[in-house]
């Protein structure tokens, strides 16, 4: 399997409650005039703010758990009117005051920020649509526009944004966004969101969840490689080696302190089994509750008992890394967030991605004429394909998650099954015994279950994510079952076709099980639309499987 994916061308450790009751204003003002002047990222040369949490400390917390705005979302990605030490100062010399409503005193400090809905023409076809789009969810938030002190962090060039909420660019809604925009042939915008992410890995060391500072202690499913290889695929074997630094640069960062392991150990995104095979989970820098999420995680924790807070809040950060947030994937029951242990478990798509990671390492090097790099990675991606049929796969039938810690499978099939298919790193029997479980257990009405239990979050069922559709349709045609992509992928398009004809939007995920299909439910915020990644996909699926629409 290697040979034929090279032949493809293929802590902060201060507690929120702490700086609550513990800081003084004198300490408040020294903290917060530092972060003023902006710190260098220990990995890299690009200076940025500390996140919202940091900047406004005691004030972050009143803001949040008073539940000034509906969404904690809004309170991180509003901008201050002023230097967050004078906002500070302002704030503990008005809290204790007659009257003083913090409410007001948000209003009067910050600007919130826009309303992004959109109104499309009316009567446009699915397609044109999706045209129309594209302009309306790019955006260009570089150094020269981008205000002081925003949680925004700036980019060279134009990207596009998944729609609603999600204001930023997110790491792994990109890369299925752009499978859209080279279908629409929009070949530039493609170019400049890899750049976009290469001056990323460059400045800040790595790709950040998101464009933001509260997303820059984790990433998010490494996709950067498949991103060079749809970029090659039209620009041809150059790419490769373009992007060959910050493709070192990016599995440098997903392996960081693999040589300081011993067997049985973690650290980081890195794990080594009792025999020395390495793999990698997902993690987060920091341990506290995220800043875009605050009180719901705060809300966790408490209902976890026997268990140190900061534990749990790595453990829904890594989850948040992982996409899947949340999903009983992560989940010791296989039910109730409160049991997450995240960082206990190696995730099969993570590994199927850092293979392909690998494999075009192999690549880049090969068009460098750098030959010790090539037999290096093709070793490393050769010893990742026999960890994954070693440990990743379920006796049940189909690739799953393993649970290091308990030294055991995950038995949570889901719809990451699919991703070794995909990267190419299945076996060819256990490729087909996956899409024989596929089809028996994940296969519904409208396309693609996400995992076999109900649990209220959104990575769960009833939902089924374009993403996951377009990762089961390749992956299943790359072993010869086309078949069976074609029925997930007529059977999505058609439940996206149905919602697009009812409400006139694409929207984030979709129902794909029960008595109705239509727009997903369940996690932490209502349902968005827009939206980035569902665009790409439908418009690729309508050109495999619909052209004439």
């Amino acid at each position: 399997m290697i040979a034929l994916s090279l032949h493809r061308a293929g802590h902060d450790a201060s507690r929120h409650s702490s700086l609550k009751t513990k800081r003084t204003l004198g300490a408040w003002l020294i903290l917060s005039t530092a972060a003023s002047l902006a710190y260098a990222d220990a990995s890299g040369g690009y200076t940025l703010p500390p996140p919202p949490s940091e900047l406004y400390g005691d004030l972050f917390v009143a803001v949040q758990t008073q539940g000034i705005y509906p969404d904690q979302k809004t309170f991180v990605d509003a901008t201050p009117k002023m230097d967050p030490a004078q906002i500070v100062q302002a704030y503990h010399q008005q809290m204790a005051t007659p009257g003083f409503s913090l409410t007001a005193f948000v209003a009067q400090y910050f600007t919130p920020p826009t309303d992004q809905s959109i109104t499309p023409p009316p009567n446009q076809s699915l397609r044109e649509h999706i045209d129309w789009l594209w302009p309306e969810l790019t955006r260009l938030t570089t150094t020269a526009n981008v205000p002081p002190y925003s949680s925004l962090i700036p980019m060279p060039k134009q990207y596009v944004v998944p729609g609603g909420r999600f204001r930023e660019g997110y790491y792994w809604d990109t890369y299925f966004t752009m499978l859209g925009l080279q279908e629409a042939g929009r070949e530039d915008l493609v170019d400049d969101m890899l750049d976009n992410f290469a001056y990323l890995i460059d400045t800040i060391g790595h790709i950040p969840n998101g464009n933001r500072t509260y997303y820059v202690s984790r990433s998010q499913p490494p996709f950067f490689s498949y991103m060079v290889e749809l970029a090659a695929q039209k620009e041809g074997g150059r790419v490769y080696q373009k992007y060959l630094p910050q493709l070192r640069r990016e599995h440098s960062y997903w392996m960081t302190g693999a040589n300081t392991l011993q067997p049985g150990g973690a650290v980081r995104n890195v794990v080594m089994l009792p025999d020395k095979t390495v793999l990698n989970r997902y993690w987060d820098e920091r341990d506290t509750p995220r800043d875009e999420s605050y009180t719901e995680d705060v809300n966790t924790a408490k209902q976890v008992t026997g268990r140190p807070a900061n534990e749990v809040y790595r453990d829904l950060r890594a989850a948040a890394e992982s996409g899947w947030d949340f999903s009983s994937r992560w989940f010791g029951d296989n039910q109730t967030l409160a049991t997450i242990r995240t960082t206990s478990i190696i995730p099969v798509d993570l590994n199927s991605l850092m293979f392909h990671l690998e494999t075009t390492i192999a690549i880049g090097c090969g068009e460098a004429r750098d030959f010790a790099c090539v037999g290096e990675f093709v070793g490393r991606a050769a010893k990742r394909a026999i960890a994954i049929n070693k440990y990743l796969w379920n006796k049940n039938g189909y690739y799953g998650d393993y649970d290091w810690k308990l030294g055991q499978p995950r038995n949570n099939p889901s719809a990451a099954m699919l991703y070794p298919l995909f990267a190419g790193a299945a076996w060819p029997d256990r490729a087909h015994t996956t899409a024989n479980s596929v089809e028996a257990i994940l296969l519904k009405p409208g396309g693609l279950v996400t995992t076999t239990f109900k649990t209220t979050q959104q990575w769960d069922a009833p939902n089924g994510w374009a993403p996951l559709h377009w990762i089961a349709v390749q992956g299943l045609k790359r072993y010869g079952r086309g078949d069976l992509s074609r029925q997930i992928g007529t059977r999505f398009l058609a439940d996206v076709n149905n919602v697009y004809a009812t409400q006139q939007k694409l929207v984030e995920k979709y129902v794909v099980e029960g008595e109705g299909t239509g727009g997903g439910g369940g996690g932490e915020y209502p349902l968005q639309d827009g939206f980035g990644w569902t665009n790409g996909v439908t418009l690729k699926l309508l050109d495999l499987y619909a052209p004439g629409q």
